[in-house]
């Protein structure tokens, strides 16, 4: 079994033309870090020219996706963990995400944050859904297993 990389950087790819994504990214670099955030929006040449294998104008650009120095790859609500875990003030909390119940909780952040972001691009109000997010069946498809850099493992969970 090859041994895991350790995580030194992080590169964060986030779409520059959201202004959910802008401010996250901005609130991203004033953090105080434990490991190096770069924020690169996605698409732009230096993205496209860093990570060439990449879906700049699709998957990438729907989903936050982190890249690791060591070629880790990191998407929605694992990539918002990882990007907290990589935060000296959020690290605690990033390990309580990687618990079931924890999981749930970031995958329901990134789906309000998918509902807000579709919503501004109609040019509909652009407030937060006010339901609460729907919750994935208990009996939901394990997906492959994401691995951390603090060593926990999560399972992305499909519907």
């Amino acid at each position: 079994m090859p041994r895991q990389q350790p995580v030194r950087a992080l590169t964060v790819l986030f779409d520059a033309q959201c202004r959910l994504c802008a401010y996250v990214a901005g609130w991203l670099g004033r953090q105080r870090h434990l490991v190096p955030l770069t924020l690169v929006p996605v698409g732009s040449e230096q993205a496209r020219t860093w990570f060439p294998a990449l879906d700049h104008d699709g998957a990438a650009r729907r989903e936050v996706t982190v890249v690791g120095d060591g070629g880790q790859l990191y998407v929605g609500d694992t990539a918002w963990v990882v990007c907290l875990w990589a935060l000296a003030d959020h690290r605690a909390f990033s390990h309580t995400l990687t618990t079931p119940a924890g999981r749930r909780l970031a995958r329901a952040a990134v789906l309000t944050a998918a509902r807000y972001r579709e919503r501004a691009g109609r040019g509909e109000p652009a407030e937060p859904h006010r339901h609460p997010a729907p919750r994935p069946p208990s009996c939901a498809v394990a997906g492959p297993s994401m691995a951390f850099p603090h060593g926990r493992t999560a399972r992305r969970e499909g519907g």
